[in-house]
C-alpha cells in the first residue's frame, strides 16, 4: 500500500467531525437508563405544568358508577366515590412535585448555610451546629418527621415543614466536609496571602468548588422527598382527603383491598418518579466519581 492509499484508509476510517462533535455535546453519564430517568421527569413535570389545559376530568367530581373496573373510558376505573382514578392521580403529580422540590431547596439552602460556616470557621461554631445535626441525624428520618408534623397538627403544610427539619442536616454535614478539604488547597492558602476577605474566599473560591456533592444528593433525595411525603399522607399526617395526592390515595385503596387499581395507579405513579431520579441521581454520583462523598 502506498502512502496516498494509507492516508485515504486512515482518513475514511476517522469518524465524521460531525459525529465528533455531537458526541462532546452530549453528556457521558446521559445514557441508558439516566436518558430514561430524565424522559420520565420532563413527562411528570410536564403533566403538572399543563395538566388544567387537557384534563379529562375534575379530579374532584364523580364522573361514572363507582368502583368500576379499568376499561377504555376509564383506563384505571374509579374510585368508592365514582371519581376517575387516573385523572386523580395525575393530579397528584401538582401536589407531589412542588411539595418536594420544596423541600429539597429549603434544604440545600439552610444545610448550605450551615454546613458552610461550620466548615469554614470551625472552632465553637463547628462544635456547636455539628452537635445540633448529630441530635437531629440520630432518629429515623420518617419518626422524626411523623412527630413533627403530629405535633404541629396534619395538614401539607406542616408536612413539608416537617420534612425541611429533617433533610437540612444531611447537606450540612456534606457541605461541611467538602469545604473543609478545599479550604486547605493551595489556592485558597493563596487567597489568604493576599489580603482576601473571609467572605470572599468562602463565596467566591470555596462554595462553587463544593456544589457537586449537593447537586447529586439533592437529585438522589428528591425521590425519597415524594416517598415520605405519600408516607405521611397515607398515615393521616399529610394531604387531607379529598385532595388527590399520592399516599392519601393509597390510603383509600387501602381500605377497598379487592378494587386494586385505586391504590395500583398511584403507587406506579411514586415508583416511576423515584426510579427516575435515583437512576439520573446514581448517573451523575458515577460520572463525578464521588461515591464515598454521598455515603
Amino acid at each position: 500500500m502506498t502512502a496516498i492509499d494509507a492516508t485515504h484508509a486512515i482518513g475514511d476510517a476517522a469518524p465524521d467531525p460531525q459525529v465528533r462533535r455531537r458526541a462532546r455535546r452530549r453528556p457521558q453519564w446521559l445514557r441508558g437508563p439516566a436518558l430514561i430517568g430524565l424522559i420520565v421527569i420532563a413527562l411528570w413535570v410536564i403533566v403538572a405544568l399543563t395538566l388544567p389545559l387537557w384534563t379529562p376530568h375534575d379530579p374532584l367530581d364523580a364522573v361514572a358508577a363507582r368502583r368500576l373496573e379499568p376499561s377504555a373510558s376509564h383506563w384505571m376505573g374509579t374510585d368508592a366515590l365514582g371519581r376517575d382514578v387516573f385523572t386523580r392521580t395525575l393530579w397528584g403529580a401538582r401536589t407531589s412535585l412542588p411539595i418536594a422540590a420544596i423541600v429539597i431547596a429549603s434544604a440545600v439552602l439552610v444545610g448550605t448555610i450551615i454546613g458552610a460556616l461550620a466548615g469554614f470557621f470551625g472552632g465553637w461554631l463547628d462544635a456547636v451546629l455539628m452537635r445540633l445535626v448529630d441530635i437531629t441525624m440520630a432518629f429515623p428520618p420518617i419518626l422524626l418527621a411523623m412527630a413533627i408534623t403530629a405535633s404541629l397538627g396534619p395538614g401539607i403544610g406542616n408536612a413539608l415543614i416537617a420534612m425541611v427539619l429533617v433533610w437540612w442536616p444531611i447537606y450540612a454535614r456534606l457541605l461541611r466536609a467538602q469545604v473543609i478539604a478545599v479550604r486547605q488547597r493551595d489556592f485558597i492558602e493563596s487567597a489568604w496571602a493576599i489580603g482576601a476577605s473571609r467572605w470572599l474566599i468562602l463565596r467566591r473560591y470555596i462554595l462553587p468548588m463544593s456544589y457537586t456533592p449537593i447537586l447529586v444528593n439533592a437529585t438522589m433525595d428528591f425521590g425519597q422527598v415524594v416517598l415520605l411525603t405519600a408516607s405521611l399522607s397515607f398515615i393521616g399526617l399529610g394531604a387531607r382527603p379529598p385532595s388527590p395526592e399520592w399516599g392519601s390515595m393509597i390510603t383509600e385503596g387501602s381500605l377497598n383491598l379487592y378494587d386494586w387499581w385505586t391504590a395500583a395507579s398511584p403507587g406506579i405513579a411514586i415508583v416511576t418518579v423515584v426510579l427516575a431520579f435515583n437512576f439520573v441521581g446514581d448517573a451523575l454520583r458515577d460520572s463525578f466519581d464521588i461515591k464515598e462523598t454521598v455515603r
